[in-house]
């Protein structure tokens, strides 16, 4: 009876979802207090921390993640860190790792989307930016979906993002339609003058 009454407690989602709150919360609480310390400083304004804090705030994040592997949100921390301190490629793996493990985390959905912006990555930050708005559980969680996305519908509206790869006569014929609008208008201005 137990046997079974246990394998039944341990597949109830509640269960599963205590029991992960429960890890994440352990693993947190297992970050030392000098990076707890350098973290408070990386959010309040990233451009205080030194390069060797930086580097320091990253290895003691690396250790964490080392001990809990599978807490999604130890990975977010370790991505944020990694960003700081313009570790890119890493960042983009930790992040990715960190929805893998949790895709239902709006923080996890939210920082890849936020990463992919900055790289200007549009469709990957939308889609993932999305994900977080529906993910929001609160007022403070939907408002910072809604402002990256409007962030990210801006630089769609300026234009201002990565493209895919094009030919190398891309730019050349590029060239040759803007000097061919710019012989025409002066085609046209001379005849409007002759007259």
């Amino acid at each position: 009876m137990s046997d079974s009454g246990t394998d039944l407690i341990l597949a109830d989602a509640q269960t599963t979802t205590a029991l992960s709150a429960r890890v994440s919360s352990l693993a947190l609480s297992s970050i030392a207090p000098q990076t707890q310390h350098l973290l408070l400083r990386m959010f309040a304004d990233p451009s205080v921390l030194e390069k060797d804090e930086k580097s320091l705030l990253v290895t003691q994040l690396k250790e964490c993640v080392a001990k809990f592997p599978e807490v999604s949100e130890l990975r977010v921390l370790l991505g944020m860190a990694l960003c700081v301190n313009l570790d890119v490629h890493p960042a983009i793996e930790e992040l990715k790792e960190s929805v893998r493990l949790a895709p239902n985390s709006f923080i996890a959905q939210l920082k890849l989307g936020e990463l992919w912006m900055r790289l200007r990555v549009v469709d990957k930050a939308e889609e993932h930016t999305h994900m977080a708005a529906l993910l929001a559980q609160n007022l403070a969680q939907s408002d910072l979906a809604r402002k990256q996305s409007a962030t990210i519908r801006a630089m769609k509206r300026e234009g201002i993002e990565r493209g895919g790869y094009t030919s190398p006569f891309a730019f050349v014929t590029s060239l040759v339609q803007r000097l061919w609008a710019r012989n025409s208008g002066e085609t046209a201005l001379s005849v409007g003058d002759a007259q």
